[in-house]
């Protein structure tokens, strides 16, 4: 822009910026620096991509994602407790500070809702010759939006970014109720899972 244009407080029409009427009101208020991908793009599979519904994009998690219903998704799964905006901000850095461990992924709607999320974090262990692990964690897809196949492309999506960054196997801990999906998914039965709660 020209020292004269910004004088005159005008922008020429070829750097305006193209507004969409797809542009939500989180994207308005979204910064681009603060409000990145929590991973690259690139690490997405371009098969899963071109096999989810008309309109539904799979993407990394983003900060706005907390105003998008991100929270709303993981509660068909879970309890979630009331989160803040600065809770999670706070800690969504602390994972961002940790971007080669965890790889939380959402798929949107037409409306850029969050309909559905999976993570999966990366252990990196001594066995193997230094191996590391895909864990695959919390897949949540909103209950209006189950049955069309949208909690398999998370698990493809996850599985495939756990290949990209070299892990040499990827594992989820599941209900008995659940194991019939995630065998549609690949997985097997390989064990059995403890937990002690504190």
């Amino acid at each position: 822009m020209t020292a004269h244009a910004l004088a005159n407080n005008t922008i020429p029409e070829a750097t305006k910026p193209i507004m969409s009427s797809t542009v939500t009101q989180v994207d308005a208020a979204v910064d681009p620096i603060t409000d990145g991908p929590l991973f690259p793009s690139t690490l997405i599979s371009p098969e899963v991509i071109s096999l989810l519904p008309t309109d539904y994009t799979i993407r990394p998690m983003r900060r706005s994602d907390y105003n998008r219903g991100y929270l709303d998704v993981l509660r068909v799964l879970t309890t979630v407790g009331d989160i803040t905006e600065e809770a999670w901000n706070q800690r969504y850095d602390w994972i961002t500070s940790r971007n080669d461990e965890y790889y939380m992924l959402v798929i949107c709607d037409g409306a850029d809702r969050v309909v559905g999320t999976g993570s999966l974090i990366v252990e990196r262990k001594f066995i193997h010759s230094l191996g590391m692990v895909g864990h695959i964690e919390d897949i949540a897809v909103e209950k209006n939006q189950q049955g069309k196949k949208l909690g398999l492309r998370i698990i493809q999506a996850l599985d495939f970014v756990a290949a990209q960054v070299g892990c040499y196997k990827s594992i989820l801990d599941c209900s008995e109720v659940n194991e019939g999906f995630y065998v549609k998914c690949g997985f097997k039965r390989a064990g059995l899972e403890m937990a002690h709660y504190y």
